[in-house]
């Protein structure tokens, strides 16, 4: 379904789950208090919901969190979105914890692809930001899913990690050591090291974030010969390269310093059944009390197809994380959906 500006609105990030076994601090640090299981959206109602959505043109659905792993029924999720008539590809974004215990029955699933959050190769860095010693953990998850053939993203917040552990935050050196050494994952492995700006929402506004108007010229200064890859490797709208002699690719997701909304294709579900347009604004539409009322069923559903109907349509044109007083988004992310 096109928009009021011509985007081809096809892609859904369905948030499964507010819940998380880390505790990142710019995400849901520990005085976070859960949405109670009745009031988030079941497996079935997803399914429903995704169905009327692949009715409006919806191909393809990356599955959140929270963390995704933690929700019980995820494996089963995947397998029957994957079932439902117009889905073309299911994909899952995590923290990489659980994602080895799982990887088998994720496949069988169906399981197109994988993003993996890695925001340093640091144990102890690792600790101080998740609150958990997970590292190893995740890294074992990560060769186990390049084992299984399943394509792999790491997702990297360009946050001065370095600067805040030395209490020296706005050191350049300090702050780009650890995100060059996360470069290196893409030279002898066919995947995708993907840098992600900072946004000024919830927790996120008090982090030093590295602008990549910063970062990029920094990491061609050091691997000569780095240029703009015009290939497809996910669903936008990150930005890639090419580096000579390595195997996979550097993205970059640059919402503050390299603005894509022209080319935005994505709604959000929550937990709850709110349906979101933008990450930035608080737009968008409760399904939840419609879903389960005691409509007809035919009656229900076309009501929910008109009222997601009129959220793509109005998706605003861009957002505003440049100007953080234009924002009205006041959630933190865990409630929103990554």
């Amino acid at each position: 379904m096109l928009d009021k500006f011509g985007r081809n609105i096809e892609y859904l990030r369905i948030s499964v789950t507010d819940r998380c076994n880390l505790r990142c601090r710019y995400c849901m640090p520990r005085d976070v208090v859960s949405v109670p299981m009745k009031d988030i959206l079941s497996i079935e109602e997803i399914v429903y919901i995704s169905g009327i959505m692949t009715e409006l043109g919806v191909k393809k659905i990356k599955i959140t969190g929270g963390e995704p792993l933690v929700r019980r029924g995820c494996c089963e999720l995947v397998r029957m979105l994957k079932e439902t008539a117009g889905v073309e590809q299911v994909t899952l974004t995590t923290n990489g914890v659980l994602l080895k215990a799982y990887l088998k029955e994720l496949k069988d699933a169906g399981l197109d692809a994988v993003n993996i959050s890695i925001d340093t190769l640091d144990e102890k860095l690792y600790e101080m930001i998740t609150g958990a010693d997970k590292l190893k953990e995740v890294l074992a998850s990560f060769e186990e899913a390049l084992s299984y053939n399943i394509p792999v993203k790491i997702n990297v917040v360009s946050v001065d990690w370095e600067g805040l552990k030395n209490g020296k935050s706005g050191e350049e050196k300090n702050a780009l050591s650890e995100l060059m050494r996360l470069v290196e994952f893409a030279r002898d492995k066919e995947i995708c090291v993907r840098f992600i700006e900072m946004m000024p929402l919830g927790y996120g506004r008090d982090f030093p974030a590295i602008p990549h108007n910063l970062l990029i010229p920094c990491i061609k200064e050091k691997y000569k010969g780095m240029v703009i890859d015009e290939g497809e490797y996910g669903n936008g709208p990150a930005s890639y390269y090419s580096i000579p002699g390595f195997k996979g690719k550097i993205g970059f997701i640059s919402a503050i310093n390299g603005k894509f909304c022209e080319n935005c294709n994505r709604v959000r579900l929550t937990t709850r059944g709110y349906l979101k347009s933008c990450l930035c604004y608080d737009n968008g539409v409760e399904l939840m009390e419609v879903l389960r009322s005691q409509m007809e069923e035919d009656e229900k559903h076309d009501k929910i197809k008109n009222m997601i109907e009129e959220v793509i349509f109005k998706k605003p044109e861009k957002h505003s994380f440049e100007e953080p007083e234009s924002i009205s988004e006041t959630n933190i992310m865990s409630r929103i959906g990554g």
